[in-house]
């Protein structure tokens, strides 16, 4: 997701996708799943971006992606948990699920953390419904929940992104500068 960690001006990297469906009637809807996929979220200069490229009201723009509760318009976690509330789910426990989720993260549905690992949404199907209760998290879905297993899953995460940030952090200090690198290099008149 390289375009949207603020509000974006350059819309070069969204061109490809507003070209492909410009002459296409009735595209919105995937022109916007598409820009989510490559920006994380819409914001609202995207959206009016996305009006004008396809030559279309603003309000009319604004107004599907408001409706449809799949689009973002402020980014998410590092890790999106897509919650089922499907049927199945519902019977086998999703609300429980949620709540857990709401006391280990401290978020409801459609909000992220503060640290903006996580972020929730609610969705109505995942179609996993031999699996219920589901969630996914980034794509890779999580099955037959408890609300241990959740916690569980939860701190992993957790864990596992804490590594990766210290693993960056350790790779990050370990890059050589110019200033570290003469302060190690021989100077003149050195004996080597």
């Amino acid at each position: 997701m390289p375009c949207c960690k603020q509000e974006i001006r350059d819309f070069t990297h969204i061109q490809p996708i507003l070209e492909r469906y410009k002459q296409i009637p009735g595209s919105l809807i995937s022109v916007l799943q598409q820009v989510q996929d490559c920006c994380g979220y819409l914001s609202a200069d995207v959206l009016r971006h996305i009006a004008a490229a396809l030559g279309l009201p603003s309000a009319e723009v604004f107004g599907v992606a408001t409706f449809y509760t799949q689009f973002r318009f402020s980014p998410a976690g590092k890790y999106l948990i897509l919650l089922c509330q499907g049927t199945a789910c519902h019977v086998n426990g999703s609300q429980a699920l949620e709540r857990t989720i709401q006391e280990e993260l401290g978020i409801a549905d459609g909000e992220t953390t503060k640290d903006s690992l996580f972020s929730l949404q609610n969705v109505a199907c995942l179609g996993c419904c031999s699996l219920s209760p589901v969630m996914t998290v980034n794509g890779e879905t999580y099955g037959k929940l408890t609300p241990q297993k959740l916690r569980d899953t939860l701190r992993q995460l957790r864990e596992q992104a804490e590594a990766e940030r210290q693993a960056e952090k350790t790779q990050s200090e370990e890059i050589p500068t110019e200033e570290n690198q003469a302060e190690e290099a021989p100077g003149e008149g050195d004996e080597a």
